[in-house]
This record gives C-alpha cells, structure tokens and sequence, in this order.
C-alpha cells in the first residue's frame, strides 16, 4: 500500500508540474499580445501627432513637461493652442467664403472689405451663404442712412431754393422707398423676392439723381450714393448666384403672399367675379361719384377715410364721370382695387408737366404706389400735350399690381412704370416719346399700344426701359399685343419714324413676343441712344411676332439685339416666370397667359 501512495503522489506532481508549465505558457502568450498591442498603440499614436503637427505648419513641435503646459496655458489666457488654431482657421476660411461670393460681383474690392468687416463683428462661426447675403445686405443699407444723412445737409425742402424745393420731395420719397425695401431684404434673405426688391432699390436711387437738374447739387448726390450704389449691385450679384428660385406658387413673406399654396388671402370670390367681369357688379366699401349719388364727389378724398388697419381688399367704385385730380395711392393704401365705369367713361385726367417746372416723377396724373393695388375699366389722361415735353397720365411702383381693360392717354412718357412686378392685360396705351419708360418688371398681355403722331422733327419711340445694373431683375415685355399707328399718324408714318424702343439707361431691356408690329414701325426697330449709347449693353429681342413691322431681316446690328432669339429664351419672360406670376397671379381669377401663345 505504501509503494502504491507514493506513485499516486509522483503521478500527482507530475500532473501540477505539467499544469504550471502550461499556464506559464499562457501568461507568455497573453504578455507577449500586450506587448504588441502597446506597440501598435504607440505607432499610431505617434503618426497621428506627426500628422497633426503637419497640419499646423510650424507649431511647435517639441515634447515640454506638464509645468511648462501649465504656463503656456496660462499665458494664452486658457486657450490651447489648438483652439488658437482652430481660430486661425476660421478667420482663413471666412475670407476664402468672401472671395469666393465676390467673385460674382462687379465691385470686388469693396464687397471684400465690407464683406470682411461685417461677419468679423457678427459671427462666432463659418459664415453660411444666408450670412454671406446677409452681410451684403445690410452693408448696402447701412451705406443707403449713411448717404441720406449726407445729404440731408443740403437736401433741406424747407430751406431748399424754389426752383430745387419738388427735386428735393422725389429724393426723399423714394429713399423712404429705398430703406422700406431693405428692411424687407433683411428681414426676410431667404425669400425669392430679394431680386425684386434689391432692384427697386437700385430705381429708387437712380431716380432720386434724375430728378435733380442743378448740376453740383446733383453731382453731390451721385458722390453720396456712389458706394451705396456699388453695395446694392453686388447684392443683387450674391442674391443671383446663391439664391434658388422658388417653386410655383411657393409662399413669401410679405402681406400679400398666401397662407395656402395657392389662393390669396385677400382674393375673395367677389373679387374674382369682378376681375373676370367687363361691367363688374361688385358692392363697393365707398362709392364715387362726381354727381354727388355717392359717398364722395372726388377719388382722393374716399382715399383719405380709407380705415387704418382694414383686413383683406378694399373696394372704390368710381362711378361714370371725369375726374379732374392727382390721386396718388401711397404706400400705407395697401390691397386697394378701384374700378369704374368703363376706360372712356370713368376719367381720371390731369395736366401737370415737366415744362411747367415740375419733375416728371411728380407730374402723373395717377399715381399707385401702396402694395396690390388692381384697376379695372378706368382710364388715366395727361393733357398737357405733345409741347409740354415729360407728361405722365399714371404713374406705378405698386409690387404685385394689375391693371385690367384700363386706357393710359398722353404724349411723351404717357405710363411710367417704375419699380416691382407690374401685369397689364387688354389695355389701351397712347403716346409719341418713351410713352411706356421706367425699370418695373412689367409684363403687357393683349394690350394695344397706340403710336401719336408727335411734334415736328421728333420721332416716336414705344419704350424706354430704365434698367441700370445687368443684375436687376426688371424689363418690359410686350406679348401678344398689337401696335400700330393712331389716326393722327396714320397717312404720315412713312415720314415720321417709330421704334419699338430705344435705351434710357445702359443695361436697358424690352422683349416683344407673339405680338401684332404694324408697318408703323421702321426697318431698324431699335433706336440708339445719343452717340451710340448702350448699343452694346441693351437687351432687346423679339420672338414670333406677325405684322408689317415684325421683319427682323434689317433689324439693328447691335451687340446688345438678340438676333437669334429661341422660345428657349422667350419662355423666361413670360408672365409665369418673370414677374412669377405663378405665385400671385395663378387661382386669382386674373385672366392671365403664365406661358407662351405659341
């Protein structure tokens, strides 16, 4: 039994001996994994820090003890010197965005340094392309105060010599004009009508220095705006690169848009009865009437009881009569529609003229400024006549305006057309000199525009588009309409020359599409300005257009005449699409054309 314990005893410590060779074996294994490991770790980590330290180009590189740490981040005020870098790097890309989106721009150097100057106040961040319009924006305006206040110095109606006093009253009611539609752009950087207002800024200005005739008063004035004017064009450059269009019948953010995809607020069923309607029955909040059976004998005066803060649209019937007044529909008369008898029935006449002494911005008989204003079978007149050169019968800076069977009569500048989207559907347009001028966006559908016979040794031209920067997003465009000669002319339009335009500014713009162009109008179609001007900065086309006057065989060699002109092209200016009829004037009962004819 004895020798039998000890070989269990010896077989027992074989055993052990063989279990602790085979643990150290493990242990072996797993520290030599470890060891591994830690070497592979200590790699990476190592070229990480070599990468890093690329990345920085010339940071300090060197190993330093925890004290010397300590000290270097103290001295920095708590920052580490990778946040300092991070800071460096923000400030570098920062200036690549502002080079970037002023490239776009025609005044680079100052849209970099203004540019630079704003996001380096106002951002924490990256600056995103809304920042970057933003910043544009706002430098424009700010520039825009910074002018007024200039010249508010010598710009003082009260105190202004007589001759200067009317000059003066346009400046300031069209830089109120001007500061109203930047506080829109900035308010509002995402909305698709930038463009438009950002244009009718540039007007406003352009208008204000027009208006001035005494030379060094309007020399001052053209200094004072001079950088504002280069800010606003490079907004409008920005606004153009980096904006997207908006989808048909998208919704905006000013007191017209919708609050559906579709239906204005303020179009109701009974206001679209009356647009579809020739002789609308339509019960009016106030009616006028110049024989004394209705609310009020003269249309200015129902306007001046219109209630301040009224919902929805606010109705004037002006019943059969001729009305002889200056209305103007100012800015706070918002979603007015005015209706008449008929255009040869209901009259709105005036005479006031440029010869007389008084601006042509200040002569038209009827003016629309507030937002939406619609007109249907009324008719506007200026009588002052051919010898009392700048006449104006109606005068429109109403945004989203419509003007339905209404008949517009003078001679030079008859419709001035001044700023924000403008449709004019079945109208009746008479005049002899830029009788439809200024730098809306305005579209004419079905309308007869009628050529006078004008005074000796003048010649007639239908349109004088004022645009005055190649990033505007105004133009005239006349589709589907006929022109031809008045009686008047008629036996002597062999004699007298017609154009269908000619520039009033350089980068002035017309197209006449799918229209009716009589043989009153000359072989050239185009007349240039004095010396040449513009010849090469115009846009001017035509496309599909019937009529003795529509040949484009000897049309004007121009660089600025589209001579090859595709619906391609065409299909940008009809009403859908340049004015963006589909988001106001689609579903409201307006009897539109959004596309072409053809």
């Amino acid at each position: 039994m004895a020798f039998q314990d000890f070989d269990q005893i010896s077989e027992r410590r074989r055993l052990e001996r063989k279990q602790r060779l085979k643990q150290r074996i493990i242990i072996g294994v797993v520290v030599t994994v470890l060891l591994l490991s830690g070497a592979v770790a200590a790699f990476l980590i190592f070229l990480n820090n070599s990468q890093s330290d690329e990345a920085n180009d010339g940071a300090d590189n060197t190993k330093t003890t925890d004290t010397d740490n300590n000290n270097n981040n103290n001295d920095n005020g708590g920052k580490s010197s990778g946040a300092s870098n991070d800071e460096g790097n923000k400030v570098l890309q920062t200036q690549k965005a502002v080079q970037t989106i002023c490239e776009t721009t025609d005044y680079k150097e100052t849209c970099e340094s203004r540019l630079e100057k704003s996001l380096s106040s106002r951002l924490s961040g990256l600056p995103s392309p809304d920042d970057l319009m933003k910043a544009a924006i706002s430098a424009a305006s700010d520039e825009l105060d910074y002018a007024i206040n200039q010249t508010s110095a010598f710009m003082k109606v009260d105190a202004a010599p007589k001759n200067q006093k009317a000059t003066f009253d346009v400046c300031k009611q069209v830089f109120e004009g001007a500061q109203n539609d930047f506080n829109h752009s900035r308010n509002a950087v995402g909305s698709p009508d930038l463009g438009n207002w950002l244009s009718a800024v540039m007007t406003y200005q352009q208008t204000c220095i027009d208006a001035v005739t005494e030379d060094a008063t309007r020399t001052s004035i053209e200094q004072a705006l001079k950088v504002t004017k280069e800010l606003t064009s490079n907004s409008l450059a920005i606004v153009s690169s980096l904006h997207k269009p908006a989808a048909p019948a998208a919704a905006s953010t000013r007191r017209l848009l919708t609050n559906g995809p579709h239906l204005p607020t303020w179009m109701t069923r009974e206001t679209r009865r009356l647009l579809k309607a020739e002789a609308p029955n339509l019960a009016p909040n106030v009616t006028v009437a110049k024989d004394g059976s209705g609310d009020f004998t003269t249309i200015s005066k129902a306007l001046e009881v219109l209630p301040n803060k009224y919902q929805g649209r606010y109705v004037i019937y002006v019943k059969v009569g001729v009305y002889e007044e200056n209305v103007v529909v100012t800015k706070d008369m918002v979603n007015i529609t005015m209706y008449g008898d008929g255009s040869q029935k209901t009259i709105v006449t005036g005479n006031k003229n440029f010869a007389d002494g008084v601006p042509t911005f200040l002569t038209a008989t009827f003016a629309a400024i507030g937002e939406g204003f619609m007109a249907q079978s009324i008719g506007f007149r200026n009588t002052a006549g051919p010898e009392k050169r700048q006449a104006v019968a109606l005068r429109v800076q109403s945004d989203r305006s419509i003007f339905l069977n209404c008949r517009m009569e003078g001679y030079e500048e008859t419709l001035y057309v001044q700023t924000h989207r403008q449709f004019y559907r079945g109208c009746y347009i008479m005049g002899t000199i830029d009788f439809i001028f200024g730098d809306a966006a305005a579209v004419f559908q079905t309308c007869e525009v009628i050529i006078r016979k004008p005074m000796k040794n003048q010649q007639n031209t239908v349109t004088a588009q004022g645009r005055i920067d190649k990033h505007e997003t105004t133009g005239i465009v006349l589709q589907k309409c006929k022109i031809s000669a008045d009686a008047s002319l008629e036996n002597e339009k062999s004699k007298i020359r017609s154009y269908l335009g000619r520039p009033w500014k350089e980068y002035s713009r017309t197209v006449v599409m799918e229209s009716e162009i009589g043989d009153v109008i000359h072989a050239d179609g185009w007349l240039a300005g004095e010396g040449g001007f513009a010849v090469g900065t115009v846009y001017y086309a035509e496309y599909n257009n019937i009529g003795g006057g529509s040949r484009v065989k000897d049309r004007v060699k121009w660089g600025g005449y589209r001579r090859d002109f595709k619906k391609e092209e065409a299909v940008k200016f009809t009403a859908g699409q340049f004015i963006e009829g589909e988001r106001w004037l689609k579903d409201t009962g307006v009897p539109v054309r959004l596309g072409s004819y053809s």
